[in-house]
């Protein structure tokens, strides 16, 4: 892989660039495993990023995204819109063209998209639209004008994807219980893992996923999510412990709404960069059987973004 840069924007002071050269993964993914949740960044001097952005990272192109595929054994990827380009999806949408059918996309889109822009989307590979309600990263976006755009995509078959933080489920949780589609939450809705797993937040967001049966989550970003670690760099062979009885948790009792990514190139790290090779390895430790595996990385994705290679 080569080397991330600017693309002529200067970074966020203290960006961290992706973990360069990633180990190859002990553990083998299954055929036609799918990486959902990954992002492509510019290059911003054909892409350029968002003039309301919230942070300015590294280039982080298709090519190299598409290098990282092959390194870690996946067969396809779902590429998700990145915040720094708002609602300009066009790096993303250039990605799944040129993936040869290989990734699908999930967009930003406002009120004022129009059919005829959304058919493009489609035809380009995009299944479904992102909703972000993590206020340190996006602006605010009134609740009716986000209901509207999901009932718009719903003809189209796609999902909603959503982000939020544990403690704003409550606020939310009547407008997510009324959106008209499938809804996907991103990083199990962001857990504190130095709670316990068995505690009254988690709690809450098991029983929004068991009242809810259109709802999946991600396991994802136990790097995001960890706080004692030990981080997957140098070989640690089972890095952020303390996130995995949380993700285990939901791949055990939802192992038909789940999904994996490796959210390459992860933005807004603040304290270390993955080894995304040593993240694969964390699979098999919240998926402990060969099928739920199966499952998580293959049959999960297919149903929800190839739905004509599903089995079944």
């Amino acid at each position: 892989m080569t080397l991330p840069t600017t693309g002529g924007f200067e970074k966020t002071p203290g960006w961290l660039d992706w973990y360069q050269d990633p180990s190859t993964p002990r553990f083998q993914l299954p055929d036609g495993a799918v990486d959902a949740h990954c992002h492509v960044f510019g290059p911003g001097g054909e892409f350029p990023y968002a003039p309301e952005r919230k942070y300015t990272p590294c280039d982080a192109s298709k090519a190299q995204l598409f290098a990282l595929r092959d390194r870690l054994g996946f067969s396809r990827n779902v590429i998700v819109q990145a915040t720094c380009h708002g609602d300009d999806n066009r790096a993303m949408v250039d990605a799944c063209r040129a993936s040869g059918g290989r990734a699908r996309g999930i967009a930003t889109v406002r009120r004022s998209v129009t059919d005829e822009q959304l058919r493009e989307l489609h035809e380009a590979g995009v299944r479904g639209v992102r909703f972000n309600f993590v206020k340190r990263l996006v602006d605010f976006t009134p609740r009716d004008e986000l209901m509207e755009i999901a009932h718009r995509v719903k003809a189209l078959g796609w999902h909603v994807v959503i982000y939020f933080e544990a403690p704003d489920l409550p606020e939310l949780w009547d407008f997510f219980s009324a959106l008209p589609t499938t809804v996907v939450v991103d990083h199990m809705g962001r857990p504190d893992v130095t709670k316990p797993v068995d505690g009254p937040e988690f709690a809450l967001f098991l029983r929004f996923l068991r009242e809810h049966p259109f709802i999946w989550s991600k396991v994802t970003c136990p790097e995001r999510l960890s706080v004692s670690g030990p981080r997957a760099l140098g070989g640690e062979p089972e890095p952020y412990r303390d996130v995995i009885p949380f993700a285990r948790r939901v791949v055990e009792e939802f192992p038909d709404r789940v999904l994996w990514g490796t959210d390459w190139p992860h933005p807004n790290l603040k304290d270390h960069m993955p080894d995304d090779g040593l993240l694969v390895d964390v699979i098999p430790r919240i998926a402990p059987t060969a099928e739920l595996r199966q499952r998580l990385m293959v049959d999960n994705p297919l149903r929800l973004y190839w739905p004509e290679l599903a089995r079944g």
